[in-house]
């Protein structure tokens, strides 16, 4: 048990020795206190997580020399993605030093992919050219988790490794390896940030990136099956923008509908971004915003005191982390252990930490 959850036990179990209560009567009304110490205890643990998350490079795999890493991302523009690029073009720096190689030697990769995370057929038209020029590894970040079912057989049938990162496919066997951020946790952080600034009770609408993706939907679930600890929290809407044709006015829209919204929950930083940019109607309360990624957008909002805060990723340890993986699938199968799944756990950024130099890999 929690030392916040002791305490209560002890100062209650104290009261009902001098009050007289019955065991039953103790235990009913410590049960919540407990509940709502551990709630808090395990939110907080997320945020311990200061230590970088880039691993060493065990030169003692023998992997290929000259190998070609194609990387297709579902989108290339923005913050969190610039992040995740240098982190691999710093893995493939680090790797050719570390081994030494030179000229035909060097490891190399390219970067590709749309410049909108909802141009599913962007991203398989890009694959397809890809996969044509037959890389040594494919890196896959899935704009839609089922579409790309055919391109990734036909990396297998070619002998191409592909490694998962940010969003992984639902067909997990034709994948070598996944590295990401631990997306449920990024929901249930949110949750219970969210809940917290609210007083445990309200109104809530959860405002989406695409539901096809499959970290965006990991988020949802975790913030809605979290946020069913709270009774007397109500979701009111969920908003997901590949559903809408105006993701603003959709949003708009809910905020009209439910004038006495308490909160809202953006769950990537495109749609934290809109909502950020919205017009608001300055004469109702201020709506409890919780955002996800550490954006240089969302943190002047915290500082302006517009948005609580952000559950936030390390894409430059994410990419690092998924570029030294693909490389490493280059070796002999039976010569080097690779991880199939490595989730990173998520931090929470608000007012109290954002100049917190601990707190640096989670900011954009």
């Amino acid at each position: 048990m929690k030392k916040a959850a002791v305490a209560s036990v002890l100062l209650l179990s104290a009261a009902g020795l001098l009050t007289g209560c019955k065991k039953e009567e103790v235990e009913k009304a410590i049960a919540p206190l407990v509940a709502d110490a551990q709630d808090t205890t395990e939110a907080e643990e997320v945020q311990e997580t200061e230590e970088s998350s880039v691993p060493e490079i065990d030169t003692s795999v023998s992997i290929q020399p000259g190998a070609r890493v194609a990387v297709v991302s579902k989108n290339t523009k923005g913050e969190f993605w610039d992040r995740i690029k240098k982190g691999m073009e710093q893995a493939i720096a680090d790797i050719n030093e570390a081994y030494g190689y030179e000229k035909d030697d060097l490891i190399t990769m390219t970067f590709e992919g749309p410049d909108d995370e909802q141009d599913v057929e962007g991203q398989i038209n890009t694959l397809d050219a890809v996969i044509a020029e037959n890389p040594d590894v494919l890196c896959l970040s899935a704009s839609d988790m089922d579409s790309c079912q055919a391109q990734l057989e036909a990396a297998k049938e070619n002998g191409i490794p592909v490694v998962a990162f940010d969003s992984n496919v639902s067909d997990t066997k034709l994948v070598r390896a996944f590295r990401a951020t631990d997306n449920e946790r990024v929901g249930e952080v949110g949750a219970y940030r969210l809940a917290t600034a609210i007083g445990k009770m309200g109104k809530v609408a959860v405002f989406s990136a695409q539901e096809k993706t499959q970290s965006i939907k990991q988020r949802v679930e975790g913030f809605t099956s979290y946020i069913e600890k709270y009774g007397d929290i109500e979701v009111v809407e969920i908003i997901y923008e590949d559903q809408v044709e105006d993701m603003t006015a959709a949003m708009q829209e809910v905020l009209e509908k439910y004038p006495k919204l308490d909160g809202v929950f953006c769950t990537n930083a495109d749609i934290a971004e809109l909502y950020l940019n919205m017009k608001k109607d300055e004469t109702r309360e201020v709506v409890a915003m919780v955002g996800v990624d550490a954006t240089s957008r969302q943190q002047e909002a915290i500082r302006k005191g517009e948005e609580i805060g952000v559950v936030s990723q390390q894409p430059y340890a994410m990419g690092y982390q998924t570029m030294l993986t693909a490389v490493q699938t280059t070796a002999p199968k039976k010569s080097v252990s690779i991880e199939k799944k490595i989730l990173t756990p998520p931090a929470w950024i608000d007012a109290s930490n954002l100049d917190d130099p601990a707190y640096s890999e989670y900011l954009y």
